[in-house]
């Protein structure tokens, strides 16, 4: 199976990917630039910067910043995953839906970015 390539120069627009046919991004880097903050990017050129408010989740183990930055991309899934088996649903991520409660994750990306 060849790898996904992103698109480059596309710019993000939420109504848009909200309409578009439903075709689900998939994630295929990530960094953790800062405590709880992490730096996502998606197979359509897509960047976003997710960040988790610790104490959120019911004795979560994200609330420990050395597990939240073993975060990695679960490529055979198309998103984030940690150890124990916690994942992230990437259209969420993404921004194509909004989950019913965030779950202490927001978007604090500076301006939508393509890669």
């Amino acid at each position: 199976m060849a790898a996904r390539q992103p698109r480059r120069g596309t710019r993000y627009d939420c109504a848009t990917a909200m309409t578009a046919p439903c075709q689900l991004p998939a994630l295929v880097g990530v960094a953790v630039p800062r405590r709880h903050v992490m730096r996502l990017l998606f197979d359509d050129g897509v960047v976003r910067d997710i960040q988790y408010g610790p104490g959120q989740l019911t004795a979560s183990a994200l609330d420990d910043p050395d597990y939240f930055a073993q975060v990695r991309v679960d490529a055979e899934a198309g998103t984030v995953v940690w150890p124990k088996g916690l994942d992230l649903a990437p259209e969420v991520l993404h921004g194509n839906y909004k989950p019913e409660r965030a779950l202490g994750f927001y978007d604090v990306t500076p301006d939508r970015q393509t890669a």
